[in-house]
């Protein structure tokens, strides 16, 4: 399934205007590990780009969130 997304994300990421990968799409809850507050992260088209295709923990969460919101 992970495959199927990621797939989905980079189809996505590829038809997205230039102009357009600098915006915000998609705000998370994170927990700061050292002191345990919780803040919010905010994720661009790039940011998700880097996170994804470094296969991350982190675009792993944006994959799932992205695919929630129908956006991929």
């Amino acid at each position: 399934m992970e495959e199927l997304l990621k797939e989905r994300f980079l189809k996505a990421f590829a038809n997205t205007p230039l102009n357009l990968r600098d915006e915000v799409i998609l705000v998370l809850d994170q927990k700061a590990k050292a002191t345990g507050a919780v803040f919010k992260d905010t994720i661009t088209w790039r940011v998700a780009y880097l996170e994804v295709h470094q296969d991350t923990e982190l675009g792993d969460q944006i994959l799932k969130e992205m695919a929630a919101l129908d956006l991929i």
